[in-house]
């Protein structure tokens, strides 16, 4: 099994930063991709930021030049730096890996922090 927990979540103003940590343990061979999620009240999930074990990323366009995606493949740790943040970027922010474990793979969810960009 495999487990991700997620920080940095919280209260900020229109135009602040934030930075989200997602570390990933257990059955871990590798991990091919790591990506962020989010979900606003009443809307559906949708895809935030993701990037592969070779440092490809991509980007939402409601977010490219705002947000950042990095990874530590050694700490098998995704971040992501949010800056400008606009009242939109409120939501409940979701890790999610895909895993190569010794034998098979899977897809795995942390359980979200929330975010809430208010004045």
């Amino acid at each position: 099994q495999v487990r991700l927990v997620e920080s940095g979540g919280g209260l900020v103003q229109p135009g602040g930063s934030l930075r989200l940590s997602c570390a990933a343990s257990g059955s871990i061979f590798s991990i091919k991709a790591m990506g962020w999620h989010r979900q606003a009240p009443g809307k559906q999930r949708e895809l935030v930021a993701t990037i592969t074990n070779v440092g490809s990323t991509d980007y939402a366009n409601s977010v490219k030049g705002r947000f950042t995606i990095s990874r530590d493949n050694a700490k098998n740790t995704v971040y992501l730096q949010m800056d400008s943040l606009k009242p939109e970027d409120t939501a409940v922010y979701y890790c999610n890996a895909r895993v190569i474990h010794y034998s098979g793979s899977g897809d795995y969810w942390g359980q979200g922090t929330q975010v809430t960009v208010a004045s």
